[in-house]
């Protein structure tokens, strides 16, 4: 046992006996990578085969959804149009009932107040005023000195405070307006 050739014989068939349970335990893992490497070769031919018309339908499809999204744009501002013009008429349909509402109410007034005077019975001539007695040109200066030296305020408000009174008026007197309505008759 000492001898050399024999330990070399054994270690041979040792490392001979353990690389066959290598391969033997190999087997079936190179198998399962064959199968893999065939799987795969089938994976990129489907995908060579398939992969380019996926690409140009969801290109298609990117450019359709743009069409459709500048179509729908174009629907808004159309629309938007549409409405501004059915609002411009609405506009122009009110300006023109009211036109006609004030032309109608005018012309019933007409109407009206011709009715109203044709009506009437009692129809007053108007007799033509007698010239004044005595034309204004003709008026004399009635002045007394005495008087407008007595009363001269320059401010009315003066003579009042002066002699301790109240006016009883405004010392600027309002002017009084009156209208004259001839289809009314004062009781």
């Amino acid at each position: 046992m000492t001898d050399p050739v024999f330990w070399l014989g054994l270690s041979i068939l040792l490392v001979a006996a353990s690389l066959s349970a290598v391969l033997i335990a190999a087997l079936p893992a190179l198998q399962a990578l064959a199968r893999a490497a065939r799987s795969l070769e089938k994976l990129a031919d489907t995908l060579s085969r398939e992969f380019p018309p996926t690409l140009e339908a969801i290109r298609m499809t990117g450019l359709e959804i743009s069409e459709l999204t500048d179509d729908v744009s174009e629907g808004v501002q159309s629309a938007g149009q549409v409405v501004k013009q059915v609002d411009r008429s609405i506009d122009n349909a009110k300006k023109q009932a009211q036109k006609v509402q004030s032309t109608t109410g005018s012309i019933f007034t007409g109407f009206k107040v011709a009715w109203n005077t044709f009506r009437r019975l009692d129809r007053r001539q108007v007799d033509q005023l007698p010239p004044p007695a005595n034309p204004v040109s003709e008026i004399e200066n009635h002045s007394n000195s005495d008087l407008e030296s007595s009363y001269n305020y320059p401010n009315p408000e003066d003579f009042y405070q002066e002699s301790g009174r109240e006016p009883q008026t405004p010392p600027y007197p309002q002017p009084e307006y009156k209208t004259l309505n001839s289809n009314r008759r004062e009781s």
